[in-house]
């Protein structure tokens, strides 16, 4: 896309409007790993453990900035390659500002910008795992899984699908993906990768002592409340965001994802209200989330109302994974990362190919492109599905294998009776005087 130039002398080579929603949509993106996840999350664990979920999504803002600024920005939008950006704008080359310079630009943005909003998906993607290994593992070993997971999973998954690699629709390097997927705002990059990597985390990692034996209520429902709620509002800068631009479909990616959320939380607190007979509201804002996570690979595809459809079905379908899947299959997803993130953006990648339509996104340039309009693209999104789900298993198996042998992944078990908070972090979330 060509930089939108202003008729008047001296006029930045972008578009002003554009800059200004997307630097915004920037803080909203952030604004969702901390306070949002770290809220949300934190009030889902023991009270012993409320310090170091919120260690773990404050740490990652961090870590995955200076990865971002240092490779992964590079690796993941430098180049043309197929497989894996190259040295373009290694440690911010050709993304700073120069004196005597004109801005360097990404279509109608300053590439600062566009490196600001992209740079905040890589900081919650690996936040989101967490979820299935808290409690039990340890903080060091969660730092250096984090680094080479952003690495080798986040990078050139972001480059395979963003930019113009493996697995982008319509790329002249999509064959292994049947033409490639559409992915709005990460359905594949960030929800299906992080789930899917959390589950093999809760499966290598093991139980939480006591799990299936011991009651593990949250314990401050209050913070998941008020952290879904964060998350929501922050939504709207990961997929209205993602349109890049402050124009019309921003403002239909923005209502399909408000309508997602809405339709995800009645959905699951209906299933919670049919099966139990009263709904709660853990269960209205694991919903939400829910329906959030599967319309974002769709939410500048497809009609706002067919974002009620994507949310509803989300809120049934997750609320069975995390409840009569994960009692089935007996694995200690602590914070259903994999029974939201995995499920969810796996349901949303292939309805996606259902849903899309011309009529809001006119990828295809005048052909059908979702099945409700007769359009094929439904193939390409299994493909993606497979493949994400394959490299998400195969690396995340090998990161966590070669961390075992090396620095350990767990925690002792008196560690972790005590809890994290005191035994990784020497603090505690409550002081009872």
């Amino acid at each position: 896309m060509a930089p939108a130039q202003s008729s008047e002398p001296g006029a930045p080579p972008y578009s002003s409007a554009d800059n200004a929603w997307l630097l915004t949509s920037s803080a909203l993106v952030l604004f969702m790993t901390a306070p949002g996840l770290a809220m949300f999350y934190s009030g889902l664990v023991r009270k012993k453990n409320v310090l170091s979920v919120m260690m773990q999504c404050v740490s990652l803002m961090a870590l995955m900035t200076v990865v971002w600024a240092l490779w992964g920005y590079s690796l993941s939008f430098g180049g043309s390659g197929a497989w894996i950006g190259d040295g373009e704008f290694l440690a911010m080359r050709n993304v700073q500002l120069e004196y005597g310079a004109p801005p360097p630009v990404e279509g109608t943005l300053p590439r600062l910008t566009h490196m600001l909003f992209q740079g905040m998906f890589i900081v919650i993607t690996p936040a989101l795992i967490c979820g299935a290994f808290a409690e039990r593992m340890k903080f060091s070993a969660m730092v250096v899984f984090m680094l080479l997971w952003a690495t080798v999973v986040y990078c050139p998954l972001c480059h395979w699908v963003w930019d113009g690699g493996i697995l982008a629709f319509g790329s002249k390097h999509a064959t292994l993906s049947l033409g490639g997927a559409l992915d709005f705002a990460g359905g594949t990059v960030v929800h299906i990768s992080s789930g899917v990597s959390a589950l093999v985390c809760a499966v290598l990692i093991g139980k939480r002592l006591g799990f299936g034996s011991e009651p593990m209520p949250p314990h401050n429902l209050t913070y998941t409340v008020l952290g879904a709620a964060m998350l929501w509002i922050g939504w709207f800068g990961f997929n209205a965001g993602s349109a890049l631009k402050a124009d019309a479909l921003a403002a239909s990616a923005f209502a399909a994802t408000h309508f997602a959320a809405a339709a995800g939380a009645l959905a699951w607190a209906g299933m919670e209200w049919l099966a139990r007979g009263k709904p709660s509201v853990l269960g209205a804002c694991s919903g939400l989330v829910a329906g959030l996570v599967c319309v974002t690979p769709a939410a500048g595809f497809v009609q706002p109302t067919s974002g009620l459809i994507l949310g509803a079905a989300a809120g049934v379908v997750c609320y069975l994974a995390c409840t009569s899947l994960k009692k089935r299959l007996g694995y200690d997803d602590s914070l259903d990362a994999f029974g939201v993130h995995g499920v969810g953006g796996t349901l949303g990648a292939i309805l996606t190919g259902v849903f899309a339509t011309r009529a809001v996104n006119d990828v295809a340039a005048g052909r059908p492109v979702g099945l409700i309009e007769g359009g094929s693209v439904i193939a390409g999104q299994l493909a993606a599905t497979v493949v994400t789900w394959v490299l998400a298993v195969v690396a995340t198996l090998v990161i966590l294998k070669l961390i075992d042998a090396t620095i350990g992944l767990r925690v002792a078990p008196q560690a972790e009776i005590e809890g994290l908070d005191l035994s990784q972090h020497g603090e505690e979330g409550y002081i009872f005087i």
